[in-house]
């Protein structure tokens, strides 16, 4: 029985944010249990109790940043002394990140001058000196249009770019009488505004940032490019669907196909270090998952020993957790390889970065039509362009040569991923 200590819940990390308690304090918990939501620079993980006990009290509370190895609650002991934690404040007001509201940018058609005191409003006699933006003025004389007659909704009465246009619609009669501007004129008055505005980087975005700066300065890249016919595994699949009771999907059947390339070419299945070559046993994969904070890549261990459906379900499970941020530490870690599909958005060939410390990364594209030869004849085919991005410090060219032409085999014959 004891202090909670704030893991290490990403590596190199020396702070984590108490996202959300999911026990209160007084309740009793078990080994195994998921006590809390601990926020990284990657996602919301879970964090599981490991001792059973009465959480008798929650020294940082949610939206808490804490430093690595400093307590955040206590189970089973007397609470009543224990300091508060070394960082109790919340992210967005942490020492390291002091991000001031983010500014709007306004339109520049509605920015508003100095007002000079003297100068007469909307309605006064004199219209040299009302109240108008210059974009409007322009449009008014342009139009024709008597500004005394517009009213003004910007900022003290202000006539903007909206009034004169809406002016111009309600009086096409009085436009046209006082002959209506060439195409070149009201192409040349139109307000082509620049606005913006600006948005604060989430952790997320940082990390994903400096990660993939990271992989293209330190690792060299070189890319090997496949077009696969995938004929027989769109029937498959569609014969396999029929009596599945998961619903199993053309990337599902990619996965199996590369775990299937690595047990076929083992000496693929790497991770370079700086002192020794990691070389993995079982193909433990990436899988690209899109969320609203950026893309994550949890990851399916032993791929090679599971069933189609038992990936299909898995790889659901994960997404879902993904975009809702239930993730744990784990399932973001390891890992030699990685897969990214982007066919679903039509897209038929791009080139992606690897995720360090893996040593590769398959892009895979759009299934589509296009003329193939096949025994001498031009015919159609269904084909799916894929690349590889590799290593080069941890897989030479003709090593990742072979392990491509071992996918292509596997996935152009799926029943050999059934055996």
């Amino acid at each position: 029985m004891g202090k909670v200590l704030m893991p290490e819940v990403a590596a190199g990390a020396t702070h984590a944010v108490v996202s959300k308690w999911l026990v209160e304090e007084g309740s009793e918990v078990s080994v195994g249990q998921v006590i809390v939501e601990l926020e990284t620079d990657k996602a919301v993980v879970e964090y599981s109790a490991e001792e059973a006990g009465k959480l008798s009290k929650i020294i940082a509370g949610d939206g808490v940043e804490v430093e690595v190895g400093a307590p955040i609650a206590i189970i089973g002991e007397d609470a009543a002394a224990e300091p508060a934690p070394s960082n109790p404040q919340p992210p967005e007001a942490s020492e390291t990140e002091q991000t001031p509201p983010a500014p709007i940018a306004t339109p520049i058609a509605q920015q508003q001058p100095e007002q000079n005191p003297a100068e007469p409003k909307v309605g006064e006699v004199d219209p040299a000196r009302m109240f108008v933006s210059p974009v409007a003025r322009k449009m008014a004389s342009d139009a024709g249009l008597d500004l005394g007659k517009v009213i003004g909704t910007g900022p003290d009465g202000r006539i903007v770019r909206r009034d004169v246009e809406s002016a111009i619609s309600e009086q096409p009669a009085a436009a046209a009488s006082q002959g209506e501007p060439s195409t070149s004129s009201a192409l040349a008055s139109q307000d082509y505004s620049s606005a913006y505005s600006s948005r604060p980087h989430s952790s997320m975005r940082r990390a994903i940032a400096r990660r993939l700066t990271e992989s293209k300065t330190t690792i060299p890249h070189f890319y090997l490019t496949a077009d696969c016919d995938v004929a027989e595994l769109l029937d498959l699949r569609k014969k396999l669907n029929e009596v599945s009771q998961v619903k199993i999907s053309v990337n599902d059947m990619v996965i199996r196909a590369v775990a299937a390339a690595f047990m076929d070419v083992p000496e693929a299945n790497v991770v370079w270090t700086q002192d020794q070559m990691l070389v993995y046993e079982s193909a433990d994969i990436a899988i690209a998952v899109a969320t609203d904070g950026g893309l994550l890549t949890p990851v399916l261990r032993g791929v090679e020993k599971r069933s189609l459906s038992n990936i299909a379900a898995s790889v659901r499970d994960l997404a879902d957790r993904a975009r809702s941020g239930k993730l744990r530490q784990e399932e973001l870690e390891g890992g030699s390889f990685a897969i990214t599909n982007l066919g679903m958005y039509g897209t038929e060939q791009f080139n992606a970065i690897i995720n360090p410390p893996q040593s590769g990364i398959l892009a895979v594209g759009a299934a589509s039509e296009r003329p193939v030869v096949k025994d001498g004849q031009l015919t159609v085919g269904n084909v799916m362009t894929v690349t590889l991005s590799a290593d080069h410090r941890a897989v030479d060219g003709a090593l990742a040569a072979q392990w491509l032409k071992a996918f292509q085999f596997r996935i152009e014959n799926p029943l050999t991923m059934l055996v």
